[in-house]
Formats: C-alpha cells, structure tokens, sequence
C-alpha cells in the first residue's frame, strides 16, 4: 500500500495568498494532472480523502478559492465569480498548468467554465459532481436563491441565511442514504471559516453574483458541444439544489460522456468516495492510456 504525502503551500496570485493542497507520486513528473475545484460552503480540505486515494497515482492539486478555506485576500477585493475566475487563471498559469483533467463541483463549477472557455486547450477532460451549467438541473430552491441579485429588496438578507450552521450541515447530511458515513468534521471546519471576520460578506457577494453564472449556461454548453471534452458526471440526485435533469443534460452536448448517478446529497464524495474514486481512476486511465490495478469497477448507481 502506497500512502502519498500532502503537501500545503501558498501561492501569491495579484495579492492574493491562494492556499492549495498537492500531492502526486514521486518520480513520476508525467504523471496526469488532476486541478480539484471545490464548491460551497466547503474549500480544499473537501478533498482530502480522494487524495489519499489517488495521489499515488496522478498530481492532485486543490486550491482554495477566493472567500474560502485559508486563502487570504488584499483588503478591497471584489467577489465575483468573474474574478475567482480571474484568480483561478493566474493560479493555473503560475504553476505551469497547461493540461490538466478538471474536476468541478458547485461553485468550483462557474469558476472553472469560465476558465475552460477563456483557455480550452487546458483542459484535457471535465470531471462533473453536481456541478450545474443547465437550467434543466436547477431546483425551485435553486432559483429562488439565484433570484436574489443586487437590488431586490430583502436579496442580501435572504443570502445571509445560507451562511448559519444549521444550514452548512444539512448540505452535508441532507439527502444522504446514511448519516453515518458523513464526518462531521466536514460542515464543522466550513462554519468555522464563514464565521471568520469579513467571511459572510464575501459568500454574500458572491450569492448574489450566482445569476451571472445562469446568464452564461449557453456560452458553456456552446464549448461542450464544440470541443467535446471527454467527460465523467457523477451526481447525487438527492441535491436539492441541483437536480438529476442537469447531470442528464451534459449527455446533449457530451453524448459520450460517462454518467453515473448515486442516491445522496449535494456533497457526493462525502458519503461515496469508495465508489466514486474507482470510476475517476478509470476515466483518467482511459484518458491517458495508462493502467494501473483498481479494486473496483462502479456502474452505474
């Protein structure tokens, strides 16, 4: 059994002091790149398990996003999706990422479309865990939260209510076929960082940016079906945000593309990681024509 080291560095991206966590098999500089985006309310540390599950086998590099996890920004930044795109991009240039498998999920989703469509030659596959780009995929809940935007009445104090503890848990645990399996340590490390100072005005900045995202779906879906990424969807179609329609609606423009669904919540990895890691390792084997031994081969759930 081969355990990788994690490694957990800062890098200065335009002022800001981006977090990331990395970790790949020594002596392999080859070895696939696989750029780990995570979503809301969560950060890096959401993927902590896959990485120890595959980081002896391909580079694994997780960033956190602007407004997450322990990446510090300059006083005055302004919280966008635009500019988490803007960060994620000097992000990937700094490294030297000039291909790399992308996997996106909730919020890392609208950041990393944005950067596949500004540099499509980077990616050299998609990765999709409840990541929306179809109206198809958006609940009545979704729309609701996506119908406050700056200067509806009420729109920031509605935001502001995603951001209690009550909340942060039930996206991890809500919808899930057993409790049991989703640490708590998860929901209780996200609550910590919203309730830092300045935190919950930048989720709320960014809340109220999210129908900039659905005003995009047709620029990304133009990009799917033009470039035809390979892709691998996993879902949990027990999110109450984003629905199983929008894991099915990738296979439109991706007609190729591997869907496997899973009966939990929003936060798949947290309750099936053991059957979502097998089918990552085959996508990005297919990917690059390389084989290693896996104890499991999922289909569809």
């Amino acid at each position: 059994m081969t355990v990788p080291h994690v490694f957990h560095r800062f890098l200065d991206v335009g002022g800001v002091r981006v977090f990331y966590r990395q970790t790949g098999p020594a002596g392999t500089p080859d070895a696939p790149v696989l750029l780990l985006l995570h979503g809301f309310p969560s950060g890096s540390h959401q993927f902590r398990r896959l990485m120890d599950a595959l980081g002896d086998r391909y580079v694994m590099i997780a960033p956190d996003l602007p407004g997450f996890g322990h990446t510090e920004v300059p006083e005055g930044f302004t919280y966008s999706f635009d500019r988490l795109a803007d960060v994620l991009e000097g992000f990937v240039s700094a490294l030297g990422l000039d291909r790399f498998v992308m996997y996106t999920f909730d919020f890392g989703g609208p950041a990393g479309l944005r950067l596949a469509t500004r540099d499509p030659g980077r990616i050299a596959g998609l990765i999709v865990q409840n990541a929306n780009a179809y109206e198809d995929g958006l609940s009545d809940v979704a729309r609701e939260t996506i119908a406050n935007r700056p200067g509806v009445p009420g729109a920031e104090e509605n935001v502001r209510r995603l951001f209690e503890l009550e909340v942060t848990r039930d996206q991890y645990e809500g919808g899930t076929t057993d409790v049991e399996r989703i640490a708590p340590d998860g929901w209780t490390l996200d609550q910590h960082f919203l309730d830092l100072p300045g935190r919950k005005d930048a989720q709320a900045g960014l809340a109220l940016d999210y129908h900039s995202n659905v005003a995009l779906y047709p620029e990304w879906q133009r990009w799917l079906r033009e470039h035809r990424p390979p892709a691998l969807v996993v879902w949990g179609t027990r999110d109450p945000f984003f629905t199983e329609a929008g894991a099915r609606a990738y296979l439109r423009d991706l007609p190729d593309a591997r869907l496997h669904l899973f009966e939990t919540g929003h936060f798949a990895l947290e309750e099936n990681l053991p059957e979502i890691a097998p089918l990552i390792a085959d996508f990005v084997d297919d990917l690059y024509g390389t084989t290693h031994a896996t104890t499991a081969r999922t289909a569809t759930t």
